[in-house]
């Protein structure tokens, strides 16, 4: 039986909006210039979907369709066409995913084939060209999330922590996807579709590829976005974390012409990317979201030629000749010059019974559009006393829940902002419980209530909750890091705080560890501030002393 035509979109990308923008002459012989035109039959593709490393095409002249492949509940369909005098492309050009779509010539063509290499060169060099593809690149991913979203299909039900962790994933690192929740009766009619009824949750259908009891790594692997070893890999500066400061660092290093890699054991945003408002960052007058801070350092990141990889979680560090090597969970090794350690610090689990069987699922350190949507204008807990907080309180209040904010100390002011602060204390649906703890949960499989017990008086009291979200103290992403010197709390001493030299020829560079080469970042240094902009500078900072390393070595 042949195969039906994919659907064809209701319009076309508009000519002149941010998705498709018009070039100047120059502008596009600048882009000619950098490749040489081919000639295309109708029915040829320029890229399939699942291809690597992709070219980046103009056309000439005649159309290219760019097409979703037919999953099993849904016939192939255009997404876009584009036609003389445009180009083709999105995010997926720099963060080396393999591409979700595939281009198929519908008239007779002539495009201009730009190696992969020649394009990141030009986007890390030419501001005005990178300023315009990066612009379109960002508008066409947006609507991809929502044209494209059965590239891939997460099967999974609502307040399952694997399901969840997934769903995280694809959401930070903006992966089209379609979250299906078998808990429903058009989820489970969808899961009976797919043919893979059988297979354990959570379920990843991607473009052929069947993944049962997934996890990030095995979606990342099948998208492209984990670590590959390439020949002749080392690199003169790997970061490890993709938080603020790590993002920071590898922007600063990529953009004076190191050959740097990030790395993030989860996604990148850090702490940060569970912010659901930040009001207090300089340049954001309106305020900003984590998530937001998150997507345009990694954009720029990006531009500057960045390699990033996530999940690549780092378990080892062993010296070598002429730097260091890490070893990642799955076993690959990565040999590094510098090193700059910006793993942050996690929150911490409040020592209670059923806290293990709650989390992921009722239990969350995060407050973002997901974890809001678990919740959904029921009451909730959130346990803290600084500004993360007092933002996650707001957040969900704003929604619709009633919240309980449980802080330890007699007043929510001596740690949390005073623009925070006013807003808590007048917001009708939110109660603060000064001078009070978390002392027991309650529920079957979901969380149903919590005790709360004032440390004044001694008085408890029952409080409903369909979720807690802690945001009690910090403990640093250091443990891997074997040898190095740490504080009390497992913080990475650096330069001037450091019992020893670190490298006998010299003196300790500003944010150096105990171990030559490797510098500290972040939430993860002992004194740090913990606020994002403090993090920024301190990742950019260190880079400083990366340059005056390499140039010892």
């Amino acid at each position: 039986m042949p195969t039906p035509p994919a659907e064809r979109p209701p319009f076309r990308v508009p000519v002149g909006t941010a998705a498709n923008p018009v070039l100047e002459q120059d502008v596009l012989a600048r882009l000619m210039a950098l490749g040489e035109s081919e000639e295309f039959a109708v029915g040829d593709t320029l890229f399939l979907a699942g291809d690597e490393g992709l070219d980046f095409f103009v056309m000439e002249s005649g159309r290219v369709d760019i097409v979703r492949e037919a999953t099993a509940d849904s016939r192939a369909r255009v997404v876009a066409e584009w036609q003389a005098g445009e180009f083709l492309g999105e995010l997926s050009m720099l963060t080396g995913q393999a591409s979700l779509l595939t281009a198929r010539i519908v008239e007779p063509s002539r495009v201009r084939r730009i190696p992969n290499a020649a394009f990141k060169q030009l986007m890390s060099n030419d501001g005005e060209l990178s300023e315009i593809l990066l612009a379109a690149f960002r508008a066409r991913r947006r609507l991809l999330m929502a044209a494209a979203d059965r590239t891939t299909q997460i099967f999974g039900t609502e307040g399952s922590a694997a399901a969840l962790a997934l769903r995280r994933y694809a959401a930070r690192m903006e992966l089209p996807h379609r979250w299906i929740d078998v808990s429903t009766e058009p989820g489970r009619a969808a899961l009976e579709a797919s043919e893979h009824a059988g297979l354990d949750l959570p379920l990843v259908v991607s473009r052929g590829a069947v993944l049962a009891a997934a996890t990030p790594l095995a979606l990342a692997e099948a998208v492209g976005l984990a670590y590959r070893y390439r020949d002749g890999d080392e690199f003169d500066l790997v970061v490890v974390g993709a938080g603020p400061a790590g993002l920071a660092a590898g922007i600063y290093g990529a953009s004076e012409g190191l050959r740097t890699l990030v790395l993030d054991a989860l996604a990148p945003g850090g702490q940060a990317a569970a912010s659901s408002r930040i009001e207090n960052y300089l340049g954001f007058p309106s305020g900003v979201s984590g998530a937001e801070i998150t997507e345009l350092g990694l954009v720029q990141a990006l531009k500057f030629g960045v390699r990033l990889s996530a999940p690549a979680e780092v378990t080892a560090l062993s010296p070598r000749e002429g730097g260091h090597e890490l070893t990642l969970a799955e076993g690959d090794a990565i040999r590094a010059r510098t090193i700059v350690v910006a793993t942050g610090a996690r929150y911490r689990r409040l020592p209670l019974e059923r806290w293990a069987d709650f989390e992921g699922g009722s239990i969350f350190f995060a407050t973002t559009e997901l974890e809001a949507r678990t919740v959904a204008r029921r009451p909730a807990v959130v346990v803290g006393g600084a500004n993360s907080a007092g933002q996650a309180a707001l957040y969900l209040a704003e929604l619709g829940s009633d919240v309980a904010l449980v802080v330890r100390g007699p007043d929510i002011a001596a740690k949390m902002s005073s623009y925070l602060v006013d807003r808590v204390r007048s917001h009708e649906r939110i109660t603060v419980h000064a001078s009070s703890d978390a002392t027991a949960l309650h529920g079957g499989d979901q969380l149903e209530a919590v005790t709360l017990t004032s440390s004044a008086t001694g008085a408890s009291e029952r409080v409903p909750a369909a979720a807690l979200f802690c945001f009690v103290g910090a403990e640093p992403r250091a443990s891997w890091l074997s040898g190095a010197a740490v504080d009390a709390s497992g913080f990475l001493l650096t330069d001037v705080d450091l019992p020893a030299v670190a490298d006998a020829r010299r003196g300790p560079l500003p944010f150096e560890t105990s171990l030559a080469g490797v510098f500290a970042a972040g939430d993860v240094r002992h004194g740090s501030m913990k606020r994002i902009a403090a993090a920024v500078g301190e990742g950019a900072s260190a880079v400083a002393s990366v340059h005056r390393a390499l140039a010892a070595q």
